[in-house]
């Protein structure tokens, strides 16, 4: 079945009813053929706030802690990213990359057996690598759970500084899991060979991450 285009949203104006605004976002992002990077990023911050709270249209009226996400959160941000890029599967932005660090450091506890911080990681690894002009697969490949990182981010990489700073910055200072701090270490010193001169070197990187 073709997609439909995407519906206009006014983000302003999602309010009144949470349920009916988060559907309609979900709605637009599902039914789109282009990037959609705005509604994603809105619709992760739904996400998140139910991961904070416990409560909201992302909870779906099932018992949720707050300040834990759980195997339906980490299905709903895969399924948001994965339908966000559009027809062509377009890179993961960084306002997208930027919610996910949110709701990585909002998730004290997580009972999905890792398939938020599998999601996370590469949702990073595909905006770092796309931003810095690097090839990568549509997000519907990349991302998906059964393909491997490494088999589209590995080897030596230039990426520019400002984009190590940029997740060092999210790293640097906040209490996270160590799996997931692990993830993105194993992701940094995989593509870190070769880095661009004006970049800071990959080691005082990784030392913030660690």
């Amino acid at each position: 079945m073709d997609k439909k285009p995407a519906e206009i949203i006014d983000l302003s104006q999602l309010r009144g009813n949470p349920d009916r605004s988060f559907h309609s976002l979900m709605s637009a992002i599902e039914h789109s053929r282009i990037e959609v990077a705005d509604l994603s990023a809105a619709a992760l911050s739904g996400v998140l706030k139910g991961v904070i709270t416990g409560e909201g249209p992302t909870t779906d009226g099932r018992v949720h802690f707050s300040r834990t996400l759980d195997p339906k959160d980490a299905l709903l941000c895969a399924r948001i990213l994965m339908a966000a890029g559009g027809e062509a599967g377009m890179p993961v932005t960084r306002a997208e990359a930027n919610v996910m660090f949110d709701i990585d450091a909002a998730a004290a506890e997580r009972t999905d057996n890792g398939r938020f911080d599998n999601l996370f990681v590469k949702s990073v690894a595909h905006c770092a690598l796309a931003e810095s002009g690097q090839k990568v697969p549509p997000r519907q490949v990349a991302l998906a759970e059964e393909t491997q990182l490494s088999t589209w981010a590995n080897g030596s990489t230039d990426i520019d500084g400002e984009i190590l700073v940029w997740i060092a910055s999210h790293v640097h200072g906040k209490k996270r899991l160590k799996s997931t701090l692990m993830g993105l270490s194993v992701f940094l010193t995989g593509i870190g060979a070769t880095l661009s001169v004006a970049a800071p070197s990959i080691s005082s990187v990784v030392d913030l991450i660690a």
